[in-house]
């Protein structure tokens, strides 16, 4: 999260708007005094631009090694995940 003064903001208004649609969240200050925070819209189907304002905030890394793509589904071999809960969940009773 970055932090930014009340005039800096208005001297720069768009190269901050540009920051904040790559997901970027900032923090406007008056003063040293935090007055607003300006963050991206993220639309809730779009899982790419979460993972991206993750990456962002340095929560997430990207993957570097295997054929891991952003767009392509990973088939996992084996039984679903939720048969698999049943059965744990048949179990205990």
């Amino acid at each position: 999260m970055k932090k930014i003064g009340l005039r800096e903001a208005n001297l720069h208004f768009s190269k901050f708007m540009k920051q904040v649609r790559d997901g970027e969240e900032i923090i406007v200050t008056e003063r040293g005094i935090p007055i607003a925070t300006i963050k991206p819209i993220i639309k809730k189907d779009n899982i790419l631009s979460k993972l991206k304002a993750l990456e962002q905030r340095g929560i997430l890394k990207p993957a570097t090694k295997g054929n891991i793509s952003n767009n392509v589904p990973l088939a996992i071999k084996g039984k679903p995940v939720s048969e698999i809960i049943i059965e744990d969940r048949e179990d205990r009773t």
